[in-house]
């Protein structure tokens, strides 16, 4: 039955009549039946199932996409929805948007559309406080109309080497850097992936939209704060740690060794398989010096000579079957970054393991990484320190920092996949700006001009960028294709479905009621609250997108069953889904910083703590002057 216009699915109530004293009517008295026991059985298996596809998310057991669209399914085959209710996300605008975003976001980091803000923030000679708040102040402002990860993506690598040249650590930066993308992306509907979620959401429950701007009044307070305490505090409670790429430098000799083929040795005249030196443990036999000729890559199939001066690289502090191997000579080891920048065949890159990569749980051997990827594993970086096993046997997790050797071409073929959260060239120079990029920039502001000012919708803006920037031959098909993050797009798509399990299974309702008993005495703002701390904490154990489909029916039941005006309440739960600041796990730009910066796992709370204090505080003080916490104040 319907009570209060919320669906309260197995509860009947009957009216038990009897006959009053003096001939009065009969008494109402108001009993609950016992549930429907089928309607029982789909609410176990609901709860069953969204509690472990939050473990799974929460222990990264599988890819996010596979967990949700799996949870999608399985409710569907349960029949706790239907297949209109599970695959309604697949129809729904959000996800669309956030894939044409994407398109438009791939092409500013190609043309290098950011290029001059770089420039700004980074091309001058202040330190400290100054400096980071000249950092962060455009970073912001840019992530609250592009896609968080990008941002990153361009800038990390480089404020990285930037804090190096001038004797500071990137650590001090680098957090910070994740942070301000985040708090960005709270100002503006197209500023994160969540906002798009939560406002389909909205649509597909018939109410409206969430306006381009409508976060800003909000956004924009708890983005200022934001930055006052992470320009105040950084320096303070933030370490200075060694990033992975200052620690290969500094153990550079542990990764390169040059050897020499003697002259009528045992490898004289022999080819490079026949002479074992294909799959050695632990090295990669990168190049072959015969005079002024280099052989790169090297085949099993090259003949050796004596005079040859061969270049491996690998844990060598770990390795013993090179110095076992008859017929080579060590000479001086040579400086290894020196090798990318000497020779046109091979250099050295950072590579971050991401949450949704085929790596995550493999060994290096079980992937068959060499093969596979066409680089050469020198280093893995895990929690601010380098692993000191053999590599081939180190299970990888989401956030390694990979130090690898391949060709130059390499950051290419997987900046747009799954495999990796960010490639970094190491010692290379910034790309210059595309003369491209003014044209990306205009059509970027014209994205949100004309969807703020509402002359078409989002979805119809963003489509219509990405294909002209097909069209204008700045992106090709295959690069547009590759640019989307189809993992992303699953999760949102499917939630819609496990909300829609959750709020028709009458889970919405019995979560909605533990939080109105908890928070209830203390009036709508208690209640406000209560949704900005369950946003905040269920968003550092699952992604952003999945939190927000979990508790969209969950705060949908509570402002139905207490009458209250639902759109703060929905406003606050959109902004709090972003304010990830505790963990390197809670968002992805936090994950790509942290094998940069050297981070360890507690580093994030340090600074992520008061943040995310001020962030909810923010919130709760700035949404009740700008909306009604209740119908009954209309």
């Amino acid at each position: 039955m319907a009570l209060n216009g919320v669906h309260d699915r197995g509860v009947l109530l009957h009216v038990i009549g009897g006959q009053g004293d003096e001939g009065d009517p009969p008494p109402l008295v108001l009993r609950q039946a016992a549930p429907d026991c089928g309607a029982l059985v789909q609410d176990l298996l609901t709860l069953g199932v969204v509690v472990f596809t939050v473990l799974a998310l929460a222990r990264d057991w599988v890819a996010p996409a596979l967990a949700v669209l799996g949870a999608d399914v399985l409710l569907m085959t349960f029949r706790v929805t239907s297949p209109e209710q599970a695959f309604a996300g697949f129809s729904n605008a959000a996800p669309m948007t956030v894939g044409a975003l994407f398109v438009l976001a791939r092409a500013i980091e190609k043309t290098g559309t950011l290029q001059p803000l770089v420039e700004r923030a980074l091309g001058h000679r202040d330190r400290g406080r100054l400096a980071l708040l000249r950092l962060l102040a455009p970073v912001t402002g840019a992530s609250a109309v592009l896609n968080n990860t990008p941002i990153v993506a361009v800038l990390a690598p480089q404020v990285s080497e930037w804090a190096e040249r001038r004797g500071l650590s990137p650590s001090r930066y680098l957090m910070p850097l994740s942070f301000a993308t985040i708090l960005g992306g709270t100002i503006t509907l197209i500023g994160t992936s969540t906002n798009l979620v939560v406002s389909g959401l909205l649509t597909s429950h018939g109410m409206k939209p969430i306006g381009m701007f409508e976060l800003t009044p909000v956004g924009l307070p708890v983005a200022l704060a934001g930055l006052a305490v992470m320009v105040g505090i950084s320096a303070i409670v933030l370490p200075e740690r060694k990033a992975a790429r200052q620690l290969f430098a500094q153990d550079v000799r542990e990764f390169v060794v040059n050897t020499v083929v003697e002259h009528g040795g045992a490898l004289d005249g022999v080819t490079v398989g026949d002479g074992g030196l294909r799959h050695l443990q632990g090295v990669f036999l990168v190049q072959v010096e015969r005079g002024d000729q280099v052989i790169a890559p090297v085949a099993p199939t090259v003949a050796l000579m004596g005079g040859d001066r061969l270049t491996f690289a690998g844990r060598v502090d770990l390795v013993r079957d090179l110095q076992r191997t008859k017929g080579l000579r060590n000479t001086e080891q040579e400086h290894a970054l020196s090798l990318a920048n000497d020779r046109p065949g091979h250099t050295f890159f950072e590579a971050v393991i991401s949450g949704a990569s085929p790596l995550n749980g493999q060994t290096l051997k079980e992937a068959r990484f060499r093969s596979r990827y066409q680089a050469a594993v020198l280093a893995i970086h895990r929690a601010g320190a380098r692993v000191n096993e053999k590599l081939g046997a180190v299970p990888l997790k989401a956030g390694d920092t990979l130090l690898l050797l391949s060709d130059r071409e390499f950051d290419k073929r997987w900046r747009d996949r799954n495999d990796f959260l960010l490639v970094s060239h190491l010692g290379g120079d910034v790309p210059p700006g595309s003369r491209k990029a003014a044209f990306v920039g205009l059509l970027t502001v014209a994205v949100v001009v004309i969807a703020g000012l509402g002359l078409l919708p989002i979805v119809h803006v963003a489509l219509v960028a990405a294909f002209l920037l097909i069209v204008t031959g700045i992106l090709t098909p295959d690069e547009a294709r590759s640019a989307i993050n189809l993992d992303v797009l699953v999760v949102i798509a499917a939630s819609f479905g496990v909300g829609a399990a959750i709020e028709h299974s009458g889970l919405a309702a019995l979560a909605a009621g533990r939080l109105v008993h908890g928070f209830s005495a203390w009036g709508p703002t208690g209640l406000l609250l209560a949704v900005v701390l369950a946003t905040v904490a269920l968003n550092e154990v699952i992604t952003n997108n999945a939190t927000a489909a979990l508790l969209f029916p969950v705060v949908l039941a509570m402002t139905s069953q207490l009458t209250l005006n639902p759109r703060p309440y929905f406003i606050g739960m959109t902004v709090a889904a972003s304010a990830s600041f505790l963990t390197p796990i809670g968002y992805q730009t936090n994950t790509m910083v942290y094998g940069l910066g050297g981070y360890r796992f507690g580093d994030y709370a340090r600074l992520g703590a008061p943040l995310t204090a001020i962030v909810i505080a923010a919130i709760v003080i700035v949404i009740p002057f700008l909306w009604p916490l209740s119908l009954a104040a209309h």
